[in-house]
């Protein structure tokens, strides 16, 4: 079988275990929208071309390249990625730094950190999973404090007392708060435009 065939199956079966977790937790068109870009020219080659099917190919390319042009296509694309919520820091030129993100953007990564996790791992794959390959890289990673909190606490929460309990709690804290500020955003842009 054909890496350009292996690679579609995988980031299909991602998309679909993705999904499967958003719609859990209340995000349907998040989990229908989840990484359409994968299937891009410009990601779908790289995915093709250096596929492994036991790590992302990103990073193979990454390897052989000294960067990931799939990567950067990929990031500046989708808001579930925290490298997409760096922003200049205004304080000196071409500093940069994390900021917040949205709940329903963290409920989609932790999704899709449990989805990699399961396909990566295979049947070694426990809900501990997603935690240690956190910690593993925590430190390298540019997240805003509340973005970082957020996540570690969802993920050992996982680790320790399931999905069940998890996707409540994540449907509680990181989606619903998001609907109810939206949905009180347009209630006060109403009143002020009566």
């Amino acid at each position: 079988m054909g890496s350009a065939w292996k690679h579609f199956k995988t980031i299909s079966y991602h998309k679909v275990l993705v999904a499967k977790g958003c719609f859990r937790v209340g995000l349907y068109r998040q989990g229908i929208l989840h990484d359409l870009s994968k299937y891009s020219p410009t990601e779908f080659r790289v995915g093709m071309k250096y596929y492994q099917g036991t790590r992302s190919p990103n990073d193979a390319e990454r390897e052989a390249r000294g960067y990931s042009l799939a990567w950067l296509h990929h990031k500046g694309r989708n808001r579930h990625h925290f490298e997409y919520w760096v922003d200049y820091s205004g304080k000196k030129p071409g500093e940069t730094r994390p900021v917040p993100m949205p709940g329903r953007y963290i409920a989609e990564m932790i999704m899709d950190r449990i989805a990699a996790c399961k396909i990566y791992k295979g049947k070694d794959y426990t809900d501990a999973s997603p935690y240690e390959y956190y910690l593993r890289g925590k430190n390298n990673l540019m997240l805003h404090r509340e973005t970082a909190e957020t996540l570690e606490r969802m993920l050992k929460m996982l680790a320790e007392e399931g999905e069940e309990k998890t996707f409540r709690c994540i449907r509680q804290e990181l989606v619903k708060q998001t609907d109810q500020k939206r949905t009180g955003n347009n209630r006060e842009k109403r009143n002020t435009i009566q």
